[in-house]
């Protein structure tokens, strides 16, 4: 078969291409694969005679079992990532379509489906500073705590102070702009989180993306195309590898920073 009929084969049957990636965990037996798609052996073979005629996968004969062929476990591990990072897209389309993605670097927009497994929070307009509070609710349950911040909301300089307080270790990237607000309005508690233990603070000259990354978990929200910061929708990890790229993307902005 050539390589448009393997392209087509995956990506014009869902069932197809599901089982080239459940196989890809490990082999499986024809009553495993039935109750993994929850259909019937009718239903299913087609599928796999297609999937065999094509040298994706075969049945060993030994075990009964159907195992992916070495072009099968090639082309799945490679279209893997494509399939999470459409799966992601497909989540909430507006919130890649709509909002200015230049806060996230290149190589961090490659692996962007490493974010597959976060979700989106949507809040009405009204319940923005309800849902802020539960978010600080959340970071309070961290015990390292991370962020960038190019917004500022007033709740900020009392809770951080309150970190500092407690010795939680905690870095904070602020926007030049950010920083004078604190500084001028809010500096006892500048004052104490600088005192702190085992606070950083420092100054970066500018982010389009906000967001929060902690042992427990990574929330990120972006401005829209038209410079607006959108207070209302937050992408939310709670997984290690959604941790882990937020990790990354504060290490490429902490890696610009000044500390105060």
């Amino acid at each position: 078969m050539k390589s448009k009929g393997l392209l087509s084969l995956l990506t014009f049957s869902e069932k197809r291409r599901d089982l080239l990636l459940f196989l890809l965990e490990q082999p499986s037996t024809l009553t495993n694969i039935r109750k993994k798609f929850d259909v019937s052996s009718p239903e299913i073979a087609p599928r796999i005679r297609e999937m065999e005629s094509a040298n994706l996968m075969y049945k060993d004969p030994s075990t009964k079992m159907y195992t992916l062929t070495t072009t099968g476990k090639i082309i799945a591990k490679s279209f893997r990532p494509f399939v999470d990072m459409v799966d992601l897209i497909e989540k909430n389309e507006d919130f890649w379509n709509d909002h200015d993605l230049s806060g996230i670097p290149d190589h961090l927009l490659d692996r962007l489906a490493d974010l597959k497994d976060c979700d989106f929070y949507i809040d009405k307009l009204e319940n923005v500073y309800t849902s802020h509070k539960s978010f600080l609710e959340t970071i309070e349950q961290s015990h390292t705590i991370k962020g960038v911040s190019p917004v500022f909301f007033s709740t900020y300089p009392q809770f951080f102070k309150h970190l500092a307080e407690k010795d939680v270790p905690t870095s904070l990237l602020l926007t030049d702009s950010i920083y004078e607000v604190v500084k001028t309005d809010y500096a006892e508690d500048l004052k104490t989180f600088n005192d702190g233990k085992f606070t950083d603070l420092y100054l970066i000259d500018g982010a389009k993306v906000a967001f929060v990354v902690t042992d427990v978990f990574f929330s990120m929200s972006l401005f829209f195309k038209s410079g607006n910061y959108d207070p209302r929708t937050d992408l939310i990890c709670f997984d290690k590898k959604g941790i882990q790229w937020g990790n990354d993307l504060f290490d490429y902005y902490f890696a610009q920073a000044k500390k105060i």
